[in-house]
């Protein structure tokens, strides 16, 4: 019952988070240290992922008319929103995957069988993400009210400048993926209702890969609990799949609600909040550390 709990927390916080450019993924693997979890599991590292599909299956819902009318209304406008999705896509993977293995070769050459999963608990790091994304964040949406972007479809250069900044967020939890894309976006020259859509398509597009990498992890980590019997499939993705359900219906709760606050001009507040986020994990991380030195004396 506990662990149940546990979940059903972890998916509101992901769900009421989600559509806020303030990492989600970071409050929850935040929320995973208080309760007491280890976010670098694979299996907390599927149900973080999972958590992402939840509120993502609530975007598809709540994004599908205006995405038809304003890209899927004619063949030529249809081709046009894949091309840019592909490119925004492919320059996302090839920058992730770059830093990825640049990281796991160096950075963490120390450590054996290292993996970027490992860095997801670091609460450091997820502080200096956190204010890296606020300070982008501040930074366009001041310029934004000072030039306002043209409402106008995205440009082929906009959709690559997304996806390039996509691909940075990728290994950093705390570096929000819809925050730093659609700053992106607007420091580009776009309007915020395009960029915005464009952002959570990417996203949609971009969750499968990371579930089905999730997904081998664990099955690969737990192949001996699996073959001895004592385990099954379902049993090993079970709490994922709670925590998916939650997410997409706190999700579907939040979205018109924080869609609108976003569409009102209080972009940069989003900016301050995730600096506060900074100094309030990086806070819990030295609260934690001095307990830790305190309790070996």
């Amino acid at each position: 019952m506990g662990m149940m709990l546990s979940i059903i927390v972890l998916a509101m916080v992901q769900g009421l988070a989600e559509l806020l450019p303030v990492s989600s993924s970071a409050h929850v693997i935040v929320a995973e240290k208080l309760l007491g979890l280890d976010p670098t599991t694979p299996e907390m590292t599927l149900l973080l992922v999972m958590l992402h599909t939840g509120t993502m299956l609530a975007v598809i819902l709540f994004f599908l008319r205006s995405w038809r009318d304003a890209y899927f209304s004619t063949r030529k406008g249809s081709w046009r929103f894949v091309k840019l999705l592909c490119l925004a896509t492919i320059l996302t993977g090839v920058l992730g995957w770059i830093i990825k293995v640049a990281i796991e070769r160096f950075a963490m050459r120390d450590a054996p069988k290292a993996e970027i999963e490992m860095l997801f608990g670091n609460l450091p790091l997820i502080a200096v993400a956190l204010a890296a994304a606020g300070i982008l964040i501040i930074w366009s949406g001041v310029r934004y009210h000072r030039f306002p972007g043209q409402d106008q479809p995205i440009s082929g250069r906009q959709a690559a400048w997304m996806g390039i900044i996509q691909g940075l967020c990728l290994p950093f939890r705390g570096f929000s993926r819809s925050g730093a894309t659609i700053s992106c976006g607007l420091l580009t020259g776009a309007a915020k209702r395009p960029v915005e859509e464009f952002s959570f398509a990417l996203a949609v597009i971009l969750t499968p890969p990371v579930v089905i990498r999730a997904a081998i992890r664990l099955v690969a980590s737990r192949q001996a609990f699996l073959a001895s019997g004592s385990g099954s499939m379902l049993g090993l993705f079970a709490p994922a799949l709670l925590g998916l359900v939650f997410s997409f219906l706190a999700g579907l709760l939040a979205l018109r609600w924080l869609t609108r606050w976003l569409d009102r001009g209080k972009w940069h507040y989003f900016g301050y909040y995730c600096l506060f986020a900074a100094v309030m994990v990086l806070t819990i991380h030295l609260v934690g550390s001095s307990s830790v030195l305190h309790a070996g004396r």
